[in-house]
C-alpha cells in the first residue's frame, strides 16, 4: 500500500526521460496520486427517472440542480511527498541489456527469492522492486512473472486522453506492475511507456518474441458513431447529453455502454445457465427454458455508471482518477424477462433460508486468466416478493444487444450496475458475498481522506442502493444565450426505489428557485 508514494520517486527519473510528455503536466502528477476506481452502471427503478425542464433568467451559467449525487464513487488520495525508492536505478556492473535470455530461464524468475522477470516482446525486464511497491497488492501482478506481458496489455488497454500525460506516473505503477484490473483504466500501448519499462531491460529474449499476441477486441460487435467513447478496449461510452433531454427511453443503439472485458459471444442455442448453491438444487436453463417456463415480466429502469459526472470533479474539485464520465452514462429502457425470485423458487430456494444471505452472479465475459466478472446482492432484494430483479432477454422489444448482455443479463433495479451482470452464466445462493474482486476489492466508497497507506477494503460494505442524482443537460455548458429567459432541461433519478419527487433549478446561485416540470415513464405494477 505504501509502495505508490515511492513508486511516483522513482517515475520522477523515468518521466524525465520520456519524450513528448510536457514538463508542468508530469510534475503536477507527481504531485499527487488521486485513485478513483471506474464503476458500473447502476440500475433505477421505475418513478425513479424523471426529465426535468424549468425557466430561469439569463444568469442560468450560475443554476443548480437540487439532489447532487453523494456517491460517484472511490476517492484514494496518496501523500504529497514521495518516500525515496530505487526501483529504477540501474544497476552498477549489472548485466548488459543486449545479452541474450531464453524463456526458461526468465520461467526460473517467478519469486521475490529468484527475482521477479516479464517479457514484453523480445525485451526482458526484471521488476522485483516495482512489485512490492503496486499499490494495488501483489496477487494478480505474479501471473506474468515468468512470463510475457504482452497478453494483459493486450487484454487491458485504453483510449488515449488528454489527460493520459498528466497521469503518466500512475500509469507506470500500473502497468510495469501488470496488474490488469488497475491497468484496463489507464493507456498501455504508448511511447511513453516502451519507453520508461526499458528502463528494467536486462536482456532480450533468445529467439525473439515467442508468439504473436491476439487481440481479444478483435470481434467485438459494431457500435453507432454518436456514442461519446471514453475507452475502446474495453468499450465504455455514453450516450449524447442532447438524447438523454429529447427522450425519455433511450434506443438500444445509443444507450451508454459498461463493459469491463471483451464482449463474448454466445449462440442463443447453446446458451446455459446454472443454478446451485445453499438451500437449492442444482438446475441448469436454456434461453428457451426461461422464455417459456417462466412468466414474463417487463419494467422499465434506468441504468447509470456510478461514475457518472467524473469530469465534474476534475473541473471543479480535484483531478480523480477513472474513466471521464461526463453526464451521459446514464440511460433508460423498458427490459423484458422472468423474476429472479420465480426462477431461485423454481430451484427450491425459500423465502426463510437462514443459510443463504446473498445471490451470486456470474458473467461469460473472462479475461486471460478465464476468470469471469462476477458480483452479488443480498437474498432480500432478490427474493423480495414486490421486487423486480429481472434475469432479461428483451430490452426495448428487441432482443438484448450484444453490448448490453445478450443473450441473458440480470437487471436490478436501484442498485449499483455493477450488480446487474451481463452475460449471465451462473446464479449461487451463498452465506457470502460474491469473492469477485469487483464486489470485493471494488465498488466501495471511502472518504476522500482515505488513501493507500491506511485503505481497509473489509471495513466498507459493497455499494448496492444508489443515491439521488440530477444534472442539467440543456443548455450545455459553456453555451451563450441571448435571451433574458432560457428553458433548462435534465435529469433526475434515484436508486433504491425511490421515485424523484420534485426537481428545483436556480439560476442566481441559489436566491430563488423555479420548480422543474417533472415527465416521468409510467409504470405497471
Amino acid at each position: 500500500m505504501r509502495g505508490a508514494a515511492r513508486a511516483l520517486a522513482c517515475l520522477r527519473r523515468g518521466l524525465a526521460a520520456a519524450a513528448a510528455v510536457q514538463p508542468p503536466a508530469a510534475q503536477g502528477a507527481l504531485q499527487r496520486l488521486q485513485l478513483q476506481r471506474g464503476f458500473s452502471s447502476a440500475g433505477g427503478r421505475a418513478g425513479g427517472a424523471a426529465a426535468g425542464a424549468a425557466a430561469g433568467r439569463a444568469q442560468w451559467l450560475a443554476a443548480v440542480a437540487v439532489g447532487l449525487s453523494a456517491g460517484l464513487g472511490v476517492q484514494l488520495y496518496s501523500g504529497q511527498q514521495p518516500a525515496e525508492c530505487k526501483a529504477a536505478d540501474k544497476k552498477e556492473g549489472g548485466s548488459s541489456k543486449d545479452r541474450l535470455i531464453d524463456k526458461e530461464e526468465v520461467a526460473k524468475h517467478r519469486t521475490k527469492e529468484t527475482g521477479i522477470w516479464v517479457t514484453y516482446k523480445d525485451g526482458v525486464y526484471d521488476v522485483t522492486k516495482f512489485v512490492e511497491q503496486h499499490p494495488g497488492g501483489t496477487a494478480r501482478i505474479m501471473l506474468a512473472a515468468g512470463g510475457a506481458i504482452d497478453p494483459f496489455w493486450a487484454m487491458y488497454q485504453q483510449h488515449n486522453t488528454d489527460q493520459a500525460s498528466c497521469r503518466i506516473s500512475t500509469l507506470l505503477c500500473e502497468l510495469l506492475a501488470l496488474d490488469p484490473f488497475w491497468a484496463m483504466y489507464q493507456q498501455h500501448n504508448t511511447d511513453q511507456v516502451r519507453g520508461i519499462l526499458e528502463e528494467h531491460r536486462i536482456g532480450r529474449l533468445k529467439g525473439g518474441q515467442t508468439a504473436q499476441v491476439t487481440d481479444p477486441y478483435a470481434n467485438e460487435p459494431a457500435r453507432h458513431p454518436a456514442l461519446i467513447v471514453r475507452s475502446q478496449k474495453p468499450m465504455n461510452s455514453e450516450t449524447p447529453k442532447e438524447l438523454l433531454a429529447g427522450s425519455l427511453l433511450t434506443p438500444n443503439d445509443l444507450f451508454y455502454v459498461r463493459n469491463h472485458l471483451p464482449v463474448p459471444h454466445i449462440k442463443p442455442e447453446e446458451y446455459r445457465l446454472k443454478i446451485e448453491g445453499e438451500g437449492l438444487r442444482s438446475m441448469e436453463l436454456t434461453l428457451h427454458d426461461l422464455q417459456t417456463k417462466f412468466r414474463r415480466h417487463s419494467i422499465t429502469a434506468t441504468l447509470q455508471c456510478t461514475g457518472n459526472r467524473r469530469n465534474d470533479f476534475n473541473e471543479r474539485a480535484r483531478p480523480v482518477k477513472g474513466l471521464e464520465w461526463d453526464g451521459g452514462s446514464i440511460s433508460t429502457a423498458v427490459w423484458t424477462g422472468v423474476r429472479l425470485r420465480d426462477v431461485l423458487k423454481a430451484a427450491g430456494l425459500e423465502d426463510d433460508d437462514a443459510n443463504v444471505n446473498h445471490i451470486q452472479f456470474e458473467g461469460y465475459d473472462v479475461d486471460m486468466e478465464k476468470t469471469c466478472y462476477g458480483a452479488s446482492i443480498e437474498v432480500e432484494k432478490a427474493m423480495d416478493p414486490h421486487g423486480d430483479v429481472l434475469l432479461a432477454f428483451e430490452m426495448n422489444g428487441a432482443p438484448l444487444p450484444a453490448d448490453h448482455g445478450f443473450p441473458v443479463r440480470v437487471v436490478v433495479p436501484g442498485v449499483a450496475g455493477c450488480r446487474s451482470v451481463k452475460w449471465l452464466a451462473k446464479i449461487v445462493a451463498s452465506d457470502e458475498e460474491s469473492h469477485s474482486f469487483w464486489q470485493r476489492r471494488d465498488y466501495k466508497a471511502f472518504s476522500p481522506s482515505t488513501d493507500w497507506d491506511n485503505v481497509d477494503w473489509d471495513a466498507a460494505p459493497s455499494i448496492q442502493n444508489m443515491p439521488v442524482t440530477s444534472h442539467i443537460c440543456e443548455p450545455a455548458r459553456g453555451a451563450v444565450v441571448d435571451d433574458d429567459e432560457v428553458t433548462v432541461k435534465g435529469y433526475a433519478w434515484s436508486g433504491g426505489g425511490q421515485g424523484i419527487i420534485r426537481v428545483d433549478v436556480s439560476a442566481d446561485g441559489g436566491k430563488t428557485w423555479h420548480d422543474a416540470q417533472l415527465q416521468k415513464v409510467p409504470q405497471k405494477r
